[in-house]
């Protein structure tokens, strides 16, 4: 029986149950069929999502932008100096005021609070599209690409690469409620929060999977059949590029580490990718890469996250 999440917010994913997230997954799937056949889909006709973004954005922006038009809807953008909100306006007055003329809340940030609170006092489901400690949207996308690659989820092996950043936390919690070992490696300093890892230790614990958080990336990618990581210095990190860079150096993602993995491994990136650094284009650029792929699936589960929730 299909489980009713309209009106829920989408804050992180360790909120959903995983009978929610696999009817993300179902819609997406059902979703982008529509959109290959060009068979309509105005399932939000009439409705109205505001976009809030206080990151610039490519793939967040165009992706829902272009989904809420596909549904039936309407999108409106608003900058960072476009709204009051948390300015000269509080974000309770703010949410009050904007729940009375839009049906849904798509929020890119920095503050992970500042979500909460709007999630917290608005009367219209707010969707996180990224805060600086989760990217929820991000992570759903990338358990639906490998659904369609892979067919299963429960029992792969999943190794992130790279800094314990908002990816991370969203991926042990994303993985570790379908059941997927993950294996984090991260430089000291560097790792991801000690409460995300263990909300998703007691998930894996249910799921009959493991969470592990290691420095050795060659131990991380042993056997994996998903090898993903991201850029060094997030957006507001630019200063600490420089010195990032050292730190993270053994972590790039290169044709000698994933000799480790399976043959048939998939590499992921949430994009954009610093080519040379994280990453190198003899692996983005390979036939087991499904960057592309995964960017293009953000449209259609966010689409159906739109859907089910507004």
């Amino acid at each position: 029986m299909a489980v009713n999440m309209k009106g829920k917010d989408l804050i992180s994913i360790n909120d959903l149950t995983v009978e929610e997230i696999y009817q993300i997954f179902d819609l997406s799937r059902a979703l982008k069929e529509k959109q290959l056949t060009g068979e309509s889909h105005h399932y939000l006709s009439g409705k109205t999502l505001g976009m809030i973004f206080h990151k610039r954005s490519t793939r967040t922006r165009i992706s829902f932008e272009v989904g809420i038009y596909q549904l039936g809807g309407i999108g409106m953008y608003f900058g960072p100096d476009d709204l009051q909100l948390g300015k000269s306006e509080n974000i309770y007055d703010s949410a009050k005021v904007l729940s009375r003329y839009l049906d849904g809340l798509m929020i890119r940030t920095f503050s992970h609070q500042d979500v909460l609170d709007l999630a917290k006092h608005s009367d219209i489901p707010v969707i996180n599209g990224l805060t600086d400690l989760l990217h929820p949207c991000q992570v759903l996308t990338d358990l639906f690409t490998i659904i369609e690659k892979k067919r299963i989820l429960k029992g792969l092996k999943f190794a992130y690469i790279g800094d314990g950043n908002n990816m991370a936390h969203s991926i042990l919690h994303g993985c570790s409620k379908v059941g997927i070992n993950v294996a984090i490696a991260s430089p000291s300093g560097y790792t991801p929060q000690k409460e995300i890892v263990e909300n998703a230790a007691r998930n894996a614990k249910y799921m009959g999977s493991k969470v592990e958080i290691i420095e050795d990336p060659i131990y991380a990618v042993r056997d994996a059949d998903i090898v993903y990581t991201d850029v060094w210095a997030s957006m507001g990190q630019e200063s600490e590029a420089s010195e990032r860079r050292k730190h993270f150096m053994k972590y790039q993602i290169n044709p000698e580490l994933v000799k480790n993995a399976k043959d048939d491994y998939l590499f992921m990136h949430c994009l954009p990718a610093h080519r040379g650094d994280e990453v190198v284009d003899e692996v983005i650029d390979s036939v087991n890469s499904v960057v592309f792929d995964e960017a293009e699936n953000r449209l259609h589960v966010q689409k159906a996250i739109m859907a089910l929730v507004m």
